[in-house]
């Protein structure tokens, strides 16, 4: 009966001592075993029972005060003298329940202490992930090389293991004492104020040391929080105002603390610059022969750059990110890429509009502070003053270059990118600033332009928008911040900056007005951060580093922070630089694969509709398409080797014929044929066919070999090869021609060397044999009947169509044809009347043939019956010449005995071989000249031109059109943008 009351008293006891321990913590044990100790040791009355009270500090996370508080009814005992009896067994079995409890407590409380604290270190560490490509692929291939398992049997136990963790202990009380220099309103908000959706503060700042030192500030913040609320009212008025001064005190050495933090935190960073500068230098020497893969941000700034140049005919819009710089002009846009960028690289002038064109920035980390362009392979040292003014110089020049004429501003993109240590990768884009007025100089468009690009560029759901702000001047006068909260009225991707706060502290009577504008309350728009800046003293020469000293040492002496109306991590460049590249890649990461997808349907759609259309056809974009036709007209121009030397000659010497016959003809022939003698004869030819050697002859020569080489690379140019032809190559073709035409110039001294040679030919007179002599024959009478063929034309057309033409055709005479039949009628009487007439009439035969045609009734002008008198004796000459042909068929004996004792004379036959001989000459000499010279200069003209097209997009995009060409055109961009987006995608992947 004993034992069983002993044991519910022992009971009751536990129970007691548990759900005081629950509610108070803290309480002695002995208190509550009064009853028990009574029955346990009977020979102790308790009211003698004075041992010392036993305190425990029971931890928080204890299971103890877990345990379910059972009611239980107290059993009547009587007090008083009990026998003793040996109830040890059970007294150890209940100290050893206990002992259990409380280890078990103790190991889960500690356990989740040690966790938490692990965690909290953990976050601390700064994320290394990036700087991944720095240690060698070697250290990444150790697992094959050494066997790790073998390596953690051999380690310590976990007992050993505990024994090296930090004391937690420690470690509280080194927080504990940070409480003395945090103060309660200090900074403890994320990077950026929240909007009506905004994120959690937390996790804003979860990374970076600075975010972790506000996370414990807020911390201590709720303690002190609890601790006043326990602490009461009153107590907390007696000390009011010694709390007021303990606060501020406690405000600035926050403030330094910040500072020095960041000071420190700047030094480490150009210490780690110069270390990771050190080991690229040593990459690129070959001292770790790795090769380096292309940075992700140059990936996705490729991607941007195809993007740029792609035409979006089937509605894929690019809704990629990137930062949409934006503001007022002179706001200090420029200032701020630059300070980003670290470098001064932008043009820069007063008050005059500097940005007119979208300049494209790609900032990424490398060992050398350089800056080069997307079509350029020239590296500008950013840290070589000569360098930055020849990059603001060739900035300068590429804006003014793609203005066209009566512009002010241009569409065309600039792409730029920078390199340097430490730089946040991101792609920036700088936009003219938005402008009130058009002052004069400006077209009057250019308002509208720049407002058209800037909502360009903002309408991108998923571009960031950097909204600049000149802090120095009213913002009742901001014109961009209507523009902006236009485009992106819930300011998700809105990031304001306040520029010039120096001068705003200055000049604003109310500091309050510059923490309403921090704050959002003052301008209608918002934002997703807000963030104030100094960008230099507004002197065009100082340096990156004298500005950042300067904007230091301004914000630490400022009274905006240490009134708190602006936070820590809301000032400063170097803040808004690691803001706006979180919040890049954060837009990034939600976005690209969304854009991957819709370029995929995209190519889907137009492969689709080329297989439908050209479904035995290459998919050769205009580039393929330029080279296949540069072939094709390279091997036309190889043709010409292949013309014969006899088809040469011939086109040469026919075409040279009919240019220089009639001069033959006209200026030689005919007058040498009006003199007594053979001598006279000879001798005026002689002269003539000199003169014409000497002046004319060479120059017609060249104009018509030259013609001829036209003719024939014409020819082979424009010559359909059947089924085989592409007629989308004639354009470009016949562009080629063209220009290959106009460039070319036959060689100068073809003419000297020409000149002696046909000069040499018609210097002989010596026909060899009876074939030459009837060849020669032949050439005179073929060029007499053509040209008697050409006066009985004219004659025609004179005198009008004969009787015949006149029954047969119904046709009849006009009144001037009459009068010159009647005159030609009597001139006809006068040749027959003597047949030796010369070559013009007298003024007495004039005169009589005038009156003769007066008494028939016909008045004749005496101009009309020279001109019908020339016509008539042509006719008659070249009659009475082609007889003397005929006789002289039988001359070649007379030729040989220099027409001694004999009448005939054949002096026009001879000279008529001297002209076919020289023709014949000429040609062989040019076509030398053609298949040794000028066909090789030609071909070489012709790979000029099509290398000049190949440089120029312009031209080829004009001479290259078609559905056919633009279809492929948009296959090769939207394969090449999907492409390069999975393999940026996969990337990020592996970054993550």
């Amino acid at each position: 009966m004993w034992r069983t009351r002993a044991a519910a008293a022992c009971v009751i006891c536990q129970s007691l001592a548990n759900s005081s321990c629950a509610i108070k913590r803290k309480s002695p044990l002995q208190n509550l075993h009064l009853v028990s100790r009574s029955i346990h040791h009977p020979c102790y009355p308790s009211s003698k029972f004075q041992r010392p009270p036993l305190r425990i500090s029971i931890q928080q996370f204890s299971s103890l005060n877990r345990l379910p508080f059972h009611k239980t009814k107290l059993l009547s005992v009587k007090h008083g003298f009990q026998s003793h009896r040996n109830f040890w067994l059970a007294r150890l079995a209940s100290r050893l329940l206990k002992v259990r409890y409380l280890i078990l407590g103790s190991a889960v409380g500690g356990g989740y202490t040690a966790k938490k604290t692990y965690e909290q270190w953990k976050d601390m560490i700064p994320d290394l992930e990036e700087y991944k490509w720095i240690v060698p692929d070697f250290i990444w291939e150790l697992d094959e090389l050494v066997d790790f398992e073998k390596l953690l049997k051999a380690l310590p136990d976990a007992d050993d293991l505990a024994k090296l963790l930090p004391d937690f202990d420690k470690i509280g009380e080194g927080l504990a004492s940070l409480k003395g220099f945090l103060s309660p309103g200090s900074p403890g908000e994320t990077a950026f104020r929240a909007t009506d959706q905004g994120y959690d503060n937390d996790k804003q700042f979860k990374k970076g040391l600075l975010g972790e030192l506000i996370l414990l500030q807020q911390q201590i913040q709720q303690h002190e929080e609890e601790a006043r609320r326990a602490a009461g009212f009153s107590s907390q008025q007696k000390r009011k105002v010694s709390d007021k001064e303990k606060i501020d005190q406690l405000q600035e050495e926050l403030l330094r603390t910040q500072l020095k933090y960041q000071r420190m935190l700047e030094r480490l960073e150009k210490e780690n610059k110069e270390l990771r500068k050190l080991v690229l230098q040593r990459d690129d020497k070959g001292i770790h022969q790795r090769k380096l893969k292309k940075s992700l941000i140059d990936m996705y700034s490729e991607v941007l750059d195809i993007l740029s140049d792609y035409d979006a005919s089937y509605n894929t819009q690019d809704h990629l990110p990137r930062v949409v710089v934006v503001g007022d002009q002179s706001a200090g846009k420029t200032s701020v890429l630059e300070m980003i960028a670290q470098a001064r690289i932008f043009p820069r002038g007063s008050g005059e509009m500097m940005t007119r064109s979208p300049v494209k920035v790609t900032l990424s980390e490398g060992p050398h502070h350089v800056a080069l362009f997307k079509d350029s392979s020239r590296e500008f040292d950013l840290t070589k003053e000569e360098d930055l003014a020849a990059l603001r110089n060739e900035i300068e020049i590429r804006m003014r270059n793609s203005v066209k004429e009566g512009c002010t501003v241009s569409t065309e993109t600039i792409s730029l990118s920078v390199k340097g240590p430490g730089l946040q990768r991101m792609v920036l884009v700088d936009l003219p600033g938005v402008i009130s007025t058009v002052t004069s100089g400006m077209a009057p468009d250019t308002k509208e332009t720049i407002f058209s690009i800037s909502k360009a560029y903002m309408q991108n759901p998923n571009a960031i928008i950097l909204c600049i702000q000149d802090g120095s001047v009213d913002a009742e006068r901001s014109i961009v911040t209507d523009l902006v909260s236009q485009m992106d009225p819930q300011g998700k991707r809105t990031i304001f900056v306040l520029t010039k706060v120096d001068l705003a502290e200055k000049n604003v009577a109310s500091p309050n007005r510059i923490q309403q504008i921090i704050e959002g309350k003052l301008f209608p728009m918002k934002a997703l951060g807000y963030f104030a800046v100094v960008t230099g003293k507004g002197n065009s020469s100082e340096s990156i580093e004298s500005i950042k000293e300067y904007e230091e040492e301004f914000f630490q002496n400022s009274k905006l922070l240490k009134t708190s109306m602006l936070k820590a991590h809301q000032v400063t460049t170097k803040n808004l630089s690691l803001a706006v590249s979180d919040c890049f890649w954060k837009m990034v990461r939600e976005s690209v694969e969304q854009q991957a997808d819709a370029f995929k349907a995209t190519r889907f759609n137009l492969e689709t509709e080329w297989k439908n259309n050209y479904p035995r056809l290459r998919e050769l974009d205009r580039n393929e398409l330029f080279e296949k036709a540069k072939n094709e007209i390279l091997d036309e121009v190889i043709s010409l080797t292949q013309v014969t030397p006899k088809h040469w000659e011939e086109m040469l010497e026919k075409t040279l014929w009919e240019r220089v016959s009639t001069h033959v003809i006209e200026n030689i022939y005919l007058p040498a044929a009006q003199t007594a003698n053979s001598g006279t004869f000879n001798t005026t030819v002689d002269i003539k066919l000199k003169q014409w050697t000497d002046k004319q002859l060479p120059n017609k020569a060249v104009e018509v070999a030259w013609e001829t080489l036209q003719e024939e690379f014409s020819r082979f140019m424009t010559e359909k090869k059947g089924k085989e032809h592409d007629d989308i190559f004639d354009k470009l073709k016949e562009a080629v021609k063209e220009e290959t035409i106009k460039r070319h110039k036959w060689n100068e001294r073809a003419e000297d060397s020409l000149r002696v040679i046909q000069h040499n030919a018609l210097e002989d007179r010596s026909i060899s044999d009876k074939q030459q002599w009837d060849a020669a024959i032949h050439f005179m009478e073929e060029t007499l009947q053509s040209r008697l063929k050409d006066t009985e034309s004219v004659i025609e057309d004179m005198v009008g169509p004969d009787w015949k033409k006149r029954w047969m055709h119904w046709v009849g005479r006009t009144k001037e044809q009459n009068i010159r039949n009647e005159t030609k009628n009597e001139l006809e009487k006068l040749i027959k009347c003597s047949e030796d007439h010369p070559a013009y009439l007298a003024n007495d035969e004039v005169t009589t043939v005038r009156k003769n045609l007066e008494a028939r009734g016909v008045a004749v002008d005496p101009c009309l019956i020279k001109d019908t008198w020339h016509q008539i004796y042509r006719r008659y000459f070249l009659k009475s010449a082609l007889n003397h042909c005929n006789l002289c068929r039988r001359g070649f004996y007379y030729y040989q005995r220099h027409f001694v004792d004999s009448e005939l004379e054949c002096n026009d036959i001879v000279l008529f071989w001297r002209i076919q001989r020289m023709l014949a000459i000429t040609a062989n000499t040019l076509r030398q000249q053609l298949t040794n010279t000028e066909v090789r200069r030609l071909e070489k003209n012709v790979k000029e031109v099509l290398e000049d097209f190949a440089e120029d997009n312009e031209k080829k995009v004009m001479l290259l059109t078609g559905k056919r060409v633009q279809l492929a055109e948009d296959l090769k961009k939207v394969r090449e943008i999907q492409e390069k987006l999975e393999a940026f995608i996969e990337a990020l992947h592996q970054e993550k």
